[in-house]
C-alpha cells in the first residue's frame, strides 16, 4: 500500500495587493487590500475551530508599492510588509499552527526574517521559458525565471524547507516543462532543500470585479465538504460570484494540457528528484486519482476555506479524498506543512520546533526507535548490555533502553549476532510453524484504539458478525486444509456477554473437536468479566468446560500506561493485562505473548514493556512465545492523522534482534509475524534470534484492514522453503511446541 500525504491547513490571503499584471491570475489586484490586524485574529482563531495544523499565508508580490497599504502597514507599526507577515505567522504560532509563507519573489534578508516565524516557504517557479515575459507574464518583472530561481537559490542557501513547482498549460513547450524542472533539480542538488515539487495544470478563471476571493472560496469549499464528517460547521449558502462568467474559455495565449502530459511530467520528477515529493492539486481536474497511480505522492493543502487561487474549484475533503483512494489501494496520511526529514534544528527554528514538539510530536520521524529521544547513554552500554543479554542476564531499563536506542551499523550487527546465537542455545536450529486458521468472527468494536483500521461501529457499512453457519464452514475448511489450532479474536462487540464467548467455543468443539481452540485476548476476557460480574478465574474456568485450548497474549502494545494512553484510552490498563495473562496459567491455560512497536513508543517504554513480559514469565513460566508486531500504519488513525510511517524492514530487525536479548532465556520461542514484515522479512528475522514463523492463518483481518499487503494466508510449502533459505530445517508444531512432523 502506497502513502499519499496531504496537509490539513487553512489559507490566509494577508493581501492581495500585486505589482504584477500576470494574465492567468484572478486572485492578485492593483487595489489596497490588506486584511488588518484585529481580521487575522479572528481568520486564525477561525482556523484553529477548523482543526488546522498549517497556516497557508499567501499574497500579492510586494503590496506596500501601494502607498495605502504602505499607510496601513505604518499605522500598525511595521515598516513593510515582510514585518506583518512575521506578526502573523507569531500569531499563528501563539495557537499552535505552522505557517508556510509564500510571497512571491522576495530577497535573502526577508527570507531570513521569515525563516524564523515559518515551518517552510515556498515560490513556485512556473516556467524557464523566458519567452512568456512577452505574453502571459507581460508587465510582470518578477516572474522571470532568473528572479524566482534567486530566490528559491537564496531559501537553499539558508536551509528553508521549500515548496516550488510548475505551471503547466500558460503557453510553453513540453521541453521547456522538462527544462524548468531540471533547473529545480539542479538548485535542489546544491542545498537539498526541495521538499516537494507542484505539477499544477493551469484553469482559466472569471474575474471576480472587486469580490473578495476568499468568500468565494470558503462558501465553495463549505458547499463541497457539507455532510461527509471533515467540516464542523454547516455548509453556508453559495457567495454569487459577481461579474463572472461560467466555464471561461482558454485564452489565446495558453495552451490545453493532457493527462498524459501530466503523467510524463511526473516520471521526470521522478527521474530528476527521487527524493523529492510530487504534488498535483486535486481540485483543477478529475485526473487526480490517474496521476496518484502514475506517482503522484502528495496532493497539497486540502484548505478547509477553498483555493484562494483557484476560488470557484474547491479542494475535496480528506474523507472524500480517503473514498476514492481506498478501492484503488492507497492511504491518504496527513502530514505538516514541513516533511519530517526536515524536522531538524539545521533546517528550522527552535521556536518553530517547540510546537512541533509540543503539539505534533507524533509527526516527528523515528531515527533509530521511537520518536526523537533526547537520552544518552555512557560509553560501552550497548556493548555490556549485548553481552550480557547473549547470557540470558536480565538486563536493567537503562540496557534495553540503549540496545532499543542503537543506531550504529557495527552495535546492530554485535545484537544480531547474539540474538542469533541465543536463538540457537535455546531453540536449536530448527524453524517451527503451526497450521491453523484465523477467525476474527466480528469486527464490531466500543473501544476506538487510534492504531487500528479494523474495529467498526455497529452501524459502519463496513462492520460485519460471522454467523454460526459461516463460522462452522470455516472451521470445516480448516480440518480439510490440514489445521490443528483455531485462533479467535474479534472486537469488543457490546452485546457480547461471556455466554456468547462460549457459545463460538462450544459450537467449535462441535464440529471439529480435534481442533485446539486458541482464543480470546485479555481485552475481551476482560469484557466478559465486566459483563458477567465475574473474576478472570471465573472467566477462565467457565471458558475452559466450553473447549477453551490456550489464550493469545494479544491487546499488550506497549505495556506503560503512558503510552496507553496516547493510543489507546479505552483500553485496559497495563496491570489489568498482566493479571488476566497471570489467570489464565492459574487456570492451567499457557499463553503467547506480544508487543506492537513502531508508532509513538519511545526506547525506554519498550524497555519497561520487556521487563514486564519477563516478570510475567518468570512468576509463571506460563507464556509460550513472544510475538513482535511491527505497526501498519495506513488505514488507521495514528497513521492518517499523527503522520506515523511504517517501520523499516532494517530497525524492525533490529528490535527483533533487542526483543531475543531482553526475554534471555526466560521465553524459548521468538515469532516473526510474517503478516507484519512480509515472508521475504520473516526469512530474514531467522537470522536475527527467530525460531518460529508462526501460522498458515488462512484469513487475517486486523492487519489486513490496517493496511498490511503482506496477505493472509500461507501454504505449509511456503513457510517450509522459507525456513529452507534461511539453511534451517522446518518442522510443524502444535500450538503448544510439541513438533508433529520434521521436513
Amino acid at each position: 500500500m502506497r502513502r499519499i500525504t496531504f496537509s490539513r491547513n487553512y489559507t490566509l490571503s494577508l493581501s492581495r495587493t500585486c505589482q504584477c499584471f500576470c494574465k492567468y491570475c484572478a486572485f492578485a489586484t492593483h487595489q489596497a487590500h490588506v486584511h488588518a490586524p484585529e481580521d487575522v485574529e479572528r481568520i486564525l482563531d477561525e482556523a484553529l475551530k477548523r482543526n488546522t495544523k498549517e497556516l497557508l499565508v499567501l499574497t500579492g508580490e510586494k503590496p506596500e508599492v501601494n502607498p495605502i497599504v504602505a499607510e496601513r502597514l505604518a499605522t500598525w507599526g511595521h515598516e513593510d510588509f515582510t514585518s506583518y507577515v512575521v506578526w502573523a505567522c507569531e500569531r499563528a504560532l501563539e495557537r499552535g499552527m505552522l505557517p508556510h509563507t509564500n510571497l512571491g519573489v522576495l530577497s535573502k534578508e526577508d527570507l531570513a526574517r521569515l525563516r524564523e516565524v515559518t515551518a517552510s516557504q515556498g515560490l513556485m517557479l512556473e516556467s524557464i521559458s523566458e519567452r512568456l515575459m512577452e505574453t502571459v507574464h507581460a508587465g510582470s518583472p518578477t516572474k522571470h525565471p532568473a528572479a524566482r530561481l534567486a530566490t528559491i537559490e537564496a531559501a537553499g542557501e539558508l536551509k528553508i524547507p521549500f515548496t516550488s513547482g510548475i505551471l503547466v498549460g500558460i503557453g510553453e513547450s513540453e521541453d521547456e516543462r522538462v527544462e524548468s524542472l531540471e533547473a529545480l533539480a539542479a538548485s535542489h542538488s546544491r542545498y537539498g532543500h526541495l521538499q516537494e515539487v507542484i505539477l499544477q495544470n493551469f484553469v482559466p478563471h472569471p474575474r471576480y470585479y472587486g469580490a473578495e476571493v476568499a468568500d468565494i472560496a470558503n462558501a465553495a469549499s463549505r458547499e463541497r465538504w457539507a455532510g461527509d464528517g471533515d467540516d464542523p460547521e454547516r455548509a453556508s449558502p453559495a457567495v454569487a460570484r459577481e461579474g463572472s462568467s461560467p466555464s471561461p474559455s482558454l485564452p489565446p495565449w495558453a495552451n490545453p494540457v493532457s493527462i498524459e502530459e501530466i503523467k510524463r511530467l511526473i516520471q521526470e520528477c521522478k527521474r530528476l528528484m527521487p527524493d523529492v515529493g510530487i504534488q498535483v492539486p486535486p481540485n483543477l481536474s478529475d485526473w487526480w486519482p490517474e496521476l496518484v497511480e502514475a506517482g503522484a505522492t502528495d496532493l497539497g493543502g486540502l484548505s478547509a476555506n477553498g483555493d484562494h487561487i483557484s476560488p470557484e474549484e474547491p479542494f475535496p475533503s480528506p474523507h472524500q479524498v480517503r473514498k476514492e483512494l481506498a478501492p484503488r489501494g492507497f492511504a491518504l496520511t496527513e502530514r505538516l506543512c514541513v516533511y519530517p526529514h526536515y524536522m531538524d534544528p539545521e533546517w528550522m527554528e527552535q521556536g518553530v520546533l517547540d510546537v512541533i514538539k509540543l503539539k505534533y510530536w507524533s509527526f516527528i520521524p523515528r531515527r533509530g526507535s521511537g520518536r526523537v529521544s533526547e537520552e544518552s547513554f555512557e560509553a560501552g552500554l550497548s556493548e555490556r548490555a549485548i553481552a550480557k543479554g547473549r547470557e540470558g542476564t536480565e538486563l536493567s531499563e537503562d540496557e534495553l533502553t540503549a540496545l532499543f536506542s542503537e543506531t550504529r551499523p557495527e552495535a546492530i550487527e554485535e545484537m544480531r549476532v547474539a540474538a542469533d546465537e541465543l536463538r540457537a542455545e535455546l531453540a536449536g536450529d530448527t524453524v517451527t510453524f503451526v497450521v491453523n486458521r484465523n477467525i476474527n468472527f466480528t469486527n464490531v468494536c466500543i473501544v476506538g484504539c487510534a492504531f487500528c483500521g479494523f474495529g467498526q461501529g455497529k452501524r459502519s457499512p463496513d462492520a460485519y458478525e460471522v454467523s454460526e453457519s459461516d463460522f462452522a464452514a470455516r472451521i470445516a475448511e480448516a480440518v480439510d486444509f490440514g489445521a490443528t489450532e483455531l485462533c479467535m479474536q474479534g472486537g469488543i462487540h457490546p452485546d457480547l456477554t461471556l455466554e456468547e464467548y462460549g457459545k463460538w467455543l462450544a459450537l467449535a468443539k462441535d464440529v471439529a473437536p480435534q481442533l485446539h481452540l486458541h482464543a480470546y485476548s485479555p481485552m475481551e476476557i476482560n469484557h466478559a468479566c465486566e459483563r458477567s460480574g465475574k473474576a478472570p478465574g471465573e472467566v477462565f474456568e467457565y471458558l475452559l468446560e466450553c473447549g477453551l485450548g490456550s489464550t493469545p497474549g494479544t491487546a499488550a502494545e506497549v505495556l506503560d500506561d503512558g503510552v496507553r494512553q496516547r493510543i489507546s484510552p479505552n483500553k485496559l490498563p497495563a496491570d489489568r493485562w498482566v493479571e488476566i495473562i497471570e489467570a489464565s496459567h492459574r487456570a492451567g491455560l499457557r499463553s503467547t505473548s506480544t508487543v506492537m512497536f513502531g508508532h509513538i513508543e519511545e526506547p525506554r517504554e519498550l524497555a519497561r514493556h520487556m521487563r514486564v513480559i519477563r516478570a510475567l514469565q518468570e512468576r509463571t513460566g506460563g507464556i509460550t512465545e513472544f510475538v513482535p508486531l511491527s505497526f501498519i500504519p495506513f488505514n488507521t488513525m495514528l497513521g492518517r492523522t499523527h503522520g506515523i510511517e511504517e517501520i523499516s524492514m532494517q530497525d524492525n530487525l533490529k528490535h527483533t534482534a533487542a526483543f531475543r536479548l531482553a526475554l534471555g532465556k526466560s521465553i524459548t520461542n521468538l515469532q516473526a509475524s510474517w503478516v507484519k514484515m512480509g515472508l521475504e522479512g520473516a526469512t530474514e528475522a531467522l537470522r536475527w534470534g527467530v525460531n518460529d514463523l508462526g501460522g498458515t492463518l488462512m484469513e487475517e483481518n486486523i492487519s489486513r484492514m490496517a493496511g498490511s499487503q503482506h496477505g493472509v494466508r500461507l501454504e505449509p510449502e511456503q513457510l517450509i522453503a522459507a525456513a529452507r533459505a534461511a539453511g534451517r530445517e522446518a518442522a510443524q508444531r502444535t500450538t503448544l511446541y510439541e513438533v508433529i512432523e520434521t521436513y
